[in-house]
């Protein structure tokens, strides 16, 4: 996040927002301009790649679904919207930490012993991490000391739309983030891998949410795709992974998706309409 914070300082926030007096490295300066930056990057890339998702891939036949609620749309928006500014208070402080020098983050490729190899190996170690993380995270909210209080308004939406992605809970909203944030103190990454990751990670979480259940042939059971997320939506107890359906298979979760089997919302809708 330093080389946002560092864009940000020589483009905008020193030369006409902040008083020269104020330097661009005092903790108080970085706290508050790591709070704005966060929150305006995760307003856009929920904004933009949910409206493009919204639009241009879910299927808006989904909305004549019976659990599809009232003002839907409107209620997840709203939500989101009231969320992420609390989400990024913890979120920020992490940045900070980051920012201060704390993590295992890097500038160069040369600063890694493995180069290149060490740069794609790292975003496949962090998929997998993050996987795993999310998995037993998702898992605990769904416990019942936790999931009426946390995780429980995210499943107010059965069928849900791209802009449900982000509609969490505060507290619920960060714990399945956290394990994005903790890696880069674990392990090493590459500054701008961690950037595009993190773009990344918000994309992904729409796309388990906008509708679209195909997926390539060979993958169906490999990757945790709309098809099965909309079933943990609809049946609670499956399907608790992110990216891939290791953990649901190993933790005994995995729900081969209704949609897959002729039995999915579309078909639902589809003998709705033949009576």
């Amino acid at each position: 996040m330093d080389l946002v914070l560092d864009a940000a300082d020589r483009h905008l926030l020193t030369p006409y927002v902040y008083p020269t007096s104020w330097p661009e490295g005092e903790p108080c300066r970085q706290l508050l301009s790591l709070f704005v930056i966060t929150n305006l990057g995760a307003l856009t890339l929920y904004l933009l790649f949910g409206t493009l998702s919204y639009y241009f891939i879910f299927d808006h036949e989904l909305k004549k679904h019976p659990q599809f609620l009232e003002n839907q749309v409107r209620r997840e928006i709203t939500y989101a919207l009231r969320s992420l500014p609390w989400i990024s208070v913890p979120t920020v402080a992490l940045f900070f930490a980051e920012v201060r020098g704390y993590s295992k983050l890097y500038d160069n490729i040369e600063d890694s012993p493995y180069g290149w190899s060490g740069v794609f190996l790292s975003m496949l170690s962090f998929l997998f991490f993050t996987d795993m993380g999310i998995y037993w995270i998702h898992r605990a909210l769904h416990h019942k000391l936790l999931y009426k209080r946390f995780h429980k308004p995210h499943h107010l939406w059965k069928i849900a739309t791209p802009f449900a992605s982000h509609a969490f809970h505060p507290v619920d909203g960060f714990m399945q983030s956290l394990p994005y944030h903790v890696y880069p103190f674990l392990f090493p990454l590459h500054k701008v891998t961690y950037l595009g990751l993190y773009i990344f990670v918000n994309v992904w979480t729409i796309s388990i949410h906008d509708g679209d259940y195909r997926v390539p042939h060979l993958l169906r059971h490999v990757i945790n795709g709309s098809a099965h997320h909309t079933d943990h939506h609809l049946y609670f107890d499956y399907n608790y992974g992110q990216y891939f359906t290791l953990w649901d298979k190993i933790g005994g979760s995995y729900k081969s998706p209704t949609a897959f089997e002729g039995k999915g919302p579309h078909d639902y809708l589809r003998k709705l309409r033949e009576k």
